[in-house]
């Protein structure tokens, strides 16, 4: 397949999972704990069912990972999957969360879609063809100092022992930008450095099914993604950097810091 074909597919079922979430959203949840306070709702394995459906139908014998059923399948292509990405948001009724597909060739993200239900917003983003927000091209952030700049992050379910990093670094973001945010999806986190909505995420702790999309949507967007350290992001997920450009070293540089002087009580 070519990656404007597995854009198409990526983009069929994100919406298609989206559209399970919507119709879910409001009425009463079946809640269920994976993890000391991670999530998962019958929104979450219902809009998976219904990607799962479509993916099959239209790639028949591809690889798939998805949150909540795992891996399965052999193939040079792999879809990545995440239903809801922001359950506590959608357990709690709390309109902030997405859902988002992502075709990998050897690893590499290719092409992805993520999908805001509640806003009716899907980005989408296909290696060498651009990234767009429904129908218009996405442009990342031009800003050139983080005084001018709305900085973005998560705290993963299991800290690891890396809570004080994550308040430091926090506290040094909320001290030197316009603004601090967290929304509660990193998905759609990317998506809005992608648009040029915020100008900074990072996070640590993160799955592959969070990023795979963003990656793609950020890259084709004139953002930069990388590592806390600069060195290349990848589809595996753990720690991810997307922001302007120019705004590239001196956000490596807090979170360095942040790093060597974490937050103690």
């Amino acid at each position: 397949m070519t990656h404007a074909e597995l854009e198409a597919i990526c983009v069929a079922a994100a919406e298609a999972g989206a559209q399970r979430l919507r119709e879910l959203f409001g009425g009463p949840r079946q809640i269920s704990l994976k993890g000391r306070i991670d999530l998962v709702t019958d929104g979450d394995r219902a809009a998976e069912e219904r990607i799962l459906a479509l993916l099959h139908e239209r790639a028949p014998g591809a690889a798939i990972l998805a949150e909540e059923s795992g891996a399965s399948g052999k193939g040079e292509v792999r879809f990545v999957v995440d239903p809801l990405d922001g359950t506590t948001n959608y357990a709690h009724g709390i309109p902030i969360f997405t859902c988002t597909v992502a075709a990998e060739e050897k690893g590499v993200p290719v092409a992805g879609c993520t999908v805001d239900p509640m806003r009716g917003e899907t980005y989408r983003g296909c290696r060498g063809r651009g990234a767009f927000l429904n129908d218009a091209p996405l442009r990342a952030s031009r800003a050139e100092k983080l005084s001018q700049s709305v900085v973005c992050t998560g705290f993963p379910y299991e800290k690891g022992g890396k809570l004080g990093e994550m308040i430091a670094a926090f506290g040094r973001f909320t001290g030197a930008a316009r603004g601090t945010r967290r929304l509660g999806s990193a998905a759609l986190d990317l998506a809005y450095v992608a648009a040029g909505r915020l100008d900074v995420f990072y996070e640590q702790g993160l799955m592959p099914w969070d990023v795979a999309a963003g990656l793609v949507l950020v890259e084709e967007a004139g953002g930069v993604v990388s590592r806390f350290d600069g060195s290349p992001a990848d589809a595996e997920g753990g720690e991810v950097v997307a922001c302007a450009p120019a705004l590239a070293a001196e956000v490596r540089g807090i979170l360095a810091e942040s790093r060597a002087r974490p937050w103690t009580p």
